[in-house]
């Protein structure tokens, strides 16, 4: 009898729950009309991943995730940190090493029931020429007169998760402070909140993230010299004003599953569907409000020791060369390798330059630090 009021409870629970993601989902493509004229593309440095397993899976983590780099995937996923302490790192370069990619990360327990995280990224361009001096005073080309700025992208994250009272269930949340800043000229603070849910039922593992919950605001303002607005308009750049700048929810839904092949082998698989609400994109399914592109990654592991990954993303439609439409895929893979406390994962993005991305040689690394006992 008891038994039974349980599960009825949980039935009552889990469709409650279920309505409101629904209802959520209803809202925001709703509020996607009422924001057409937010940037399509804000913030993007945010949806590149972390984490070279991460990204050996083409990034379908929202299930799956249960390690320090579910602070950016799902914070829910943060509780499946055990040590006292877990350190995760990454460097990454891009665009033939123009731009870099820096990722540092921490995760640890405050009880049996919740977990805490903090995260930094940084995406940056250095030592970018500033040619808007070049020519001195009496016309004159002066190479001497070339200074050089970043352009650079900060994101602080804290996170939180907890176990719910219902068996098998995880929410985490997220507070993003962001920063970007243009040499001297510009910069933005930013301001924004994620949402994430695991559950784990039988042999399943299903997950939800709602990033940028309440949408993330960034504002604006530029200090241009008197000096570098004339060269803006003798060459007929617009002169930037000060402006608040929108980042719209997302919405990443998964499942995987884990099978063992005997006591040494291991298969996990995962599939993603990404959802935004910010209009037309160019993926698998799109409307004028809403736009779905799936994601799906696999990990092959023995001894819980080598793994071996594969994923595919970014599946896109374009043109070619000859203005024909042709449907480009992200292939992806990876390997990996757990030592004790260490973790170190390799991971290579966009397999012989199929899609419109570039490809990418990404390393990190993961630390577990226990306590010595007394």
């Amino acid at each position: 009898m008891v038994v039974r009021i349980k599960i009825c409870i949980f039935k009552q629970l889990f469709m409650s729950l279920l309505k409101k993601i629904i209802l959520v989902a209803v809202l925001l493509v709703h509020a996607a009309s009422v924001w057409a004229q937010a940037p399509k593309y804000s913030n993007e440095f945010l949806a590149i991943g972390v984490g070279a397993r991460s990204l050996g899976m083409s990034g379908a983590q929202v299930a799956s995730c249960d390690d320090v780099t579910s602070g950016y995937w799902n914070p829910a996923g943060l509780l499946g940190v055990k040590s006292n302490l877990q350190v995760g790192l990454q460097h990454a370069e891009y665009f033939a090493s123009i731009a870099k990619y820096d990722y540092g990360a921490i995760a640890a327990p405050i009880d049996s029931v919740s977990t805490f995280g903090v995260s930094v990224i940084r995406f940056a361009v250095d030592d970018i020429p500033n040619t808007t001096q070049l020519i001195d005073a009496g016309g004159n080309i002066d190479y001497d007169r070339i200074t050089t700025f970043s352009a650079q992208d900060y994101a602080f994250v804290f996170s939180y998760a907890r176990k719910m009272f219902v068996p098998g269930m995880r929410f985490g949340a997220n507070a993003k402070i962001i920063r970007r800043k243009i040499g001297d000229f510009a910069g933005a603070w930013g301001f924004g909140f994620d949402a994430g849910m695991q559950y784990d039922h039988k042999n399943w593992k299903l997950g939800a993230s709602l990033r940028d919950v309440t949408s993330t605001f960034n504002a604006w303002s530029f200090d241009l010299s008197p000096e570098m607005q004339d060269v803006f308009a003798a060459t007929g750049n617009v002169i930037p004003e000060n402006s608040l700048e929108l980042t719209l929810p997302r919405l990443l839904l998964g499942a995987s599953r884990k099978f063992l092949l005997g006591k040494k082998f291991s298969i996990l698989g995962e599939v993603n569907l990404v959802n935004t609400f910010d209009g037309k994109r160019n993926v698998l399914l799109r409307t004028n409000l809403w736009s779905m592109e799936p994601l799906m990654g696999i990990e092959a592991g023995f001894k819980d020791i080598i793994y071996l990954r594969a994923g595919l993303g970014n599946l896109q439609k374009a043109k070619d060369v000859f203005g024909k439409d042709v449907t480009t895929i992200q292939p992806n893979m990876g390997l990996g390798l757990r030592l004790k406390g260490f973790s170190i994962d390799y991971a290579l993005t966009d397999i012989g330059d199929n899609s419109v991305a570039l490809y990418s040689n990404v390393f990190s690394l993961r630390i577990d630090i226990n306590k010595k006992p007394r």
